[in-house]
């Protein structure tokens, strides 16, 4: 199991990304949270097996890619999660 931050980057507010991404994470055996930044990017926290965030980060990819304009992942001390949601 890992758990990984992404920051995305582009026209990634107002647009629906984190109920999109939420949606999205219905599908893959994965926990964590997406949240918008005051920066103006958003942030993924996704803990599952590396398999596992890997199809889920290609699914955000194949559907939002209009959106992103960039990615940057790195490894993070994992945090406890129980589920898949929105942070605020």
């Amino acid at each position: 199991m890992q758990m990984t931050r992404v920051l995305y980057a582009g026209r990634v507010q107002g647009v629906g990304f984190r109920f999109q991404v939420l949606r999205l994470s219905r599908r893959f055996a994965v926990v964590g949270h997406v949240r918008n930044l005051g920066d103006g990017t958003v942030e993924l926290l996704v803990h599952g097996s590396p398999d596992e965030v890997a199809r889920f980060r290609e699914a955000i990819r194949a559907v939002l890619e209009g959106f992103i304009r960039g990615e940057s992942a790195s490894a993070v001390e994992a945090e406890a999660f129980s589920g898949f949601d929105i942070a605020y």
